[in-house]
């Protein structure tokens, strides 16, 4: 995959597809995305969870009626003061750390909202990996520490992209592009609550990268 291709796949700026480029090509290869089809829909699946590569850090920054669409009861009793406000571009990064610390607590290895374990193990990387227990078992197969330092999925692009490559490994990724089931790995990505507007988010990037990548 080429710096072009890329850009072309995603729709990104061709300067960040040449940053990104070597890293993903590495994990492609690292992970056994190998054909032209395989690799159509993985890098469809990073774009969407990434914003085009733009992003490798999960963001809480929603209006009070997203932060109930998305996070539901957990957030309801909080989200009228923690949501974007009249007047506000974004929400402050000291509100967007205690919407995380919520709405992740106690969930999947993580403690109560006072541990910060929410923030903390937020979701990093490529394909933003979340939760303590899913950066345990990322970092066993990495051999990188993403407990003690778990802001490498921030920083460090190959590790941004061999944890989406491990993401997708573990899943099975390649079973559903090889029996044709791009809205079953949808699904198996984004949960079972999968919105039909992320599916069709998720439909139009692959459409894209199987025209940049091949696959069709």
């Amino acid at each position: 995959m080429t710096p072009i291709q890329l850009s072309m796949a995603l729709l990104t700026p061709i300067a960040r597809a040449t940053d990104w480029v070597a890293p993903l090509n590495a994990a492609l290869i690292e992970f056994g995305i190998n054909t032209p089809a395989r690799a159509a829909a993985f890098i469809a699946q990073i774009g969407h969870e990434s914003a085009a590569l733009s992003r490798t850090s999960e963001s809480f920054d929603y209006s009070v009626q997203g932060l109930i669409t998305t996070f539901g009861k957990r957030i309801a009793a909080n989200a009228a003061v923690l949501g974007r406000q009249p007047g506000e571009r974004a929400v402050p990064i000291e509100r967007q750390i205690r919407i995380a610390n919520i709405v992740y607590a106690s969930r999947y290895g993580n403690g109560d909202a006072a541990s910060g374990d929410g923030w903390r193990y937020r979701g990093g990387g490529l394909k933003q990996i979340t939760f303590h227990d899913n950066y345990a078992a990322c970092s066993a197969a990495l051999g990188v520490n993403l407990l003690v330092q778990p802001e490498l999925l921030v920083t460090d692009k190959k590790l941004a992209a061999r944890s989406a490559g491990w993401f997708w490994l573990s899943i099975g990724g390649n079973a559903y592009v090889d029996r044709g089931d791009f809205d079953g790995l949808s699904t198996r990505i984004n949960g079972a609550g999968i919105t039909a507007d992320s599916l069709a988010a998720r439909r139009a990037r692959w459409t894209c990268c199987r025209s940049a990548l091949g696959g069709a």
